[in-house]
């Protein structure tokens, strides 16, 4: 999203609100805990209002459905004391874009302050997947339909979509100017693989490479986890770093790794997983688990927690040489252009495209 906002700034005003944050956040490996001193203050970076909201509580999945109306009292009890500066900026957008998460929730407050707002859903992962809590899910089931648009950064996410009149295809974008900032090398000689990210991510993966592959270095960047029983003394466990940060680990890198969990693994990553983008610009080989290596001849599949499989993918990743991206991504600018009009685009029409 940081991409996006950075791109509708040049448009005028923007504002980057984030929600769902509170003591309990402290509790467990939230990513934004390290921004926990500037919580409920204005900033601006970069040109970009941004606000994270930080509550007493925050409402979760309950994940059992004899729990459900205590977590539909914890959702509409948040929903109906918003931050006030959720709403002065509701009030004077004109356009409100909902990331996929817990988002949603808040359209019937935007239909209420400003119904002039164009409003446009982001699809940067499918509830399911990202584990959303069932009210979030029966309320996006409800509003979905009445939102100007829901883009969808991959066509196999229309596959559990009720309805498809407001969807359209709006891929992931790319930073191209990610070239200027990944060097020099951090790693000494040597082979070294890298992973960066915590969607998730599989711990068991390593493991079993570690200790299979001694002369590897494993680099794990922004996990969200700390060193975990069973990896080898060649795993190096990185705390979250900027963006910026993690690119010389990755253009340097022998092998990029996708270290998503097996029960979880959606096939769409096979287009939106940003380290795989990340990692086929910088042509290196990658090994992800099989359902998402698709027809990329750069990626090396395997069935998570099948220590032979993982043998397999590192051994081939490992000897595989560099070829150039089998794809061009579009630009950031361009994608926030088919955010704005999608209907004004033709590949953006979802109803054209093979399912």
């Amino acid at each position: 999203m940081h991409f996006i906002a950075a791109e509708l700034a040049k448009y005028g005003p923007t504002n980057f609100f984030s929600c769902q944050y509170s003591f309990l956040s402290q509790l467990k490996s939230d990513p934004r805990n390290s921004l926990n001193g500037l919580a409920n203050k204005v900033e601006r970076h970069e040109g970009v209002n941004c606000y994270l909201w930080k509550t007493i509580i925050h409402p979760i999945n309950m994940r059992k459905n004899i729990f459900y109306p205590i977590e539909k009292m914890l959702f509409e009890r948040y929903i109906a004391r918003p931050s006030p500066v959720l709403v002065e900026w509701i009030k004077s957008v004109e356009v409100v874009v909902f990331e996929s998460g817990i988002a949603p929730i808040f359209f019937d407050l935007v239909q209420q302050l400003n119904p002039q707002a164009r409003t446009i859903y982001l699809a940067s992962d499918d509830l399911d997947t990202i584990n959303v809590a069932s009210y979030v899910k029966t309320t996006f089931a409800r509003v979905g339909p009445k939102m100007d648009a829901l883009c969808l950064t991959s066509r196999l996410m229309a596959e559990g979509l009720a309805s498809r009149t407001n969807c359209y295809l709006v891929p992931h974008g790319f930073d191209y100017s990610v070239e200027d900032h990944a060097d020099p090398s951090p790693y000494t000689s040597g082979l070294h693989a890298v992973s960066v990210g915590s969607m998730l991510f599989d711990p068991g993966f390593f493991v079993v490479a570690s200790a299979m592959f001694p002369d590897v270095t494993f680099h794990i960047i922004g996990s969200g986890k700390g060193v975990e029983p069973g990896y080898g003394k060649n795993v190096v466990v990185h705390d979250e770093m900027p963006h910026q940060s993690t690119l010389p680990y990755i253009k340097h890198a022998t092998i990029g790794i996708a270290p998503y969990r097996s029960q979880d693994v959606p096939r769409y990553l096979s287009d939106t997983s940003m380290k795989l983008m990340q990692y086929e610009f910088f042509t290196l080989p990658a090994v992800c688990p099989e359902a998402i290596v698709g027809d990329y001849a750069s990626r090396f599949g395997y069935a998570p927690g099948n220590a032979d499989s993982i043998v397999s993918a590192m051994r081939a990743a490992l000897v595989a040489p560099r070829i150039p991206p089998k794809r061009t991504p579009l630009r950031w600018s361009e994608v926030v252009e088919r955010l704005l009009q999608p209907d004004t685009f033709n590949d953006t029409k979802l109803s054209d495209l093979a399912m």
